[in-house]
């Protein structure tokens, strides 16, 4: 496995630490028959937490693998990255329209 090192690492790291932590919070109110809606508030704050780290590692990985695998024109990290966004999304980008 390649080791990826970018400047927004400890970033990533801190959020999704508070993720983690608001998620078990979470799940110590579902444990104590907390109000279902209380639940989905909390459910979708987490969502946004982990979205939100989502794009910072997008953010650094196209700045970073993405421009330096088109500088020696290395179409896999392409491919890759189009389906992590297929799968993060769900759809379907078809590699061969995204790389000329």
């Amino acid at each position: 496995m390649n080791e990826h090192n970018h400047p927004q690492s400890k970033q990533v790291i801190n959020r999704l630490s508070r993720a983690i932590g608001h998620l078990e919070s979470v799940k110590k109110m579902a444990e104590d028959g907390r109000d279902c809606s209380e639940l989905l508030v909390q459910i979708s704050a987490v969502i946004s937490a982990l979205n939100n780290a989502s794009k910072v590692i997008l953010e650094d990985h196209i700045n970073h693998c993405v421009v330096e695998a088109a500088k020696v024109d290395d179409k896999k990290v392409i491919n890759d990255l189009i389906d992590a966004i297929n799968q993060y999304v769900g759809i379907t980008i078809k590699k061969e329209d995204g790389i000329h």
